[in-house]
């Protein structure tokens, strides 16, 4: 076999190399973004702020409008909303399909949704995203998680349904509804008074811890770093050594 041959062949072994590494490099980061609600996690009998993330995915279109519901089977009695330049807010409520006292008073409705609408052809545009937030409490007490099904209108008129709810153990959907985690009251943060203060509280006997949205973050930021500084290592281990076989062949 001449050496002619043999290098490029040796050419075409490198390409594929860096070709299947730059695919999992690809593999690595997410293929799109989600609405999401953060806190992930919160405490069950809590308060807590709840920020709604909604990012643009489209390439032509503006986010006009954001359509939250608020779980009927899991009611929360109280939510006030924060005001947010360049949108106005229309909030839903209605009877709990079954009665509910929350501090010893009987409550009489309950929001079940919550929608915003961009103002004077605003919205948030492609590449951006923006958040609505909102105080809510109590949360329920009983189940694992309190889920926000959630309706993305574009400027186009396109809306996308974020709506669907994974089964246990089972892959993340297509479109996942924002969801939060219900955990112990000691595992969250707590907001007693409503004014959309997450510090550390009491209520009652029971104490609340803050939480972040920041440590999940940072957390999957250092995966995905980690991950893509390892397939660059491996790229830059593969050019090395088809500079070195090349150069040997030239002598």
């Amino acid at each position: 076999m001449s050496r002619t041959i043999r290098t490029a062949r040796l050419r075409r072994g490198v390409l594929c190399a860096l070709a299947a590494a730059a695919g999992t490099i690809a593999l690595a980061v997410p293929a799109s973004a989600h609405v999401t609600v953060s806190p992930a996690e919160a405490a069950a009998g809590g308060y807590a702020t709840l920020s709604f993330k909604v990012p643009t995915e489209s390439d032509t279109a503006s986010t006009t409008g954001i359509d939250v519901q608020f779980p009927t089977d899991a009611p929360i009695a109280s939510v006030t909303v924060q005001p947010k330049p360049g949108w106005t807010y229309k909030v839903t409520k209605g009877a709990p399909p079954a009665p509910l006292t929350v501090h010893g008073s009987q409550v009489s409705e309950i929001v079940t949704r919550i929608t915003w609408t961009a103002q004077d052809g605003g919205g948030i545009k492609p590449g951006e995203f923006d958040t609505f937030s909102v105080s809510a409490g109590p949360l329920p007490e009983k189940g694992d998680q309190v889920v926000f099904k959630t309706l993305q209108t574009y400027s186009d008129g396109e809306v996308v349904r974020w709506v669907d709810v994974a089964a246990a153990d089972a892959a993340e959907p297509e479109h996942p509804a924002p969801t939060v985690t219900l955990t112990t009251a000691a595992a969250a943060g707590h907001d007693d008074d409503g004014d959309g203060d997450d510090t550390a509280g009491t209520s009652g006997s029971i104490e609340y811890t803050a939480a972040t949205e920041s440590d999940s973050t940072s957390d999957g930021t250092a995966r995905a770093l980690g991950i893509t500084g390892l397939v660059l290592g491996v790229l830059g281990l593969a050019a090395g050594a088809f500079a070195l076989i090349t150069t040997r062949r030239r002598a």
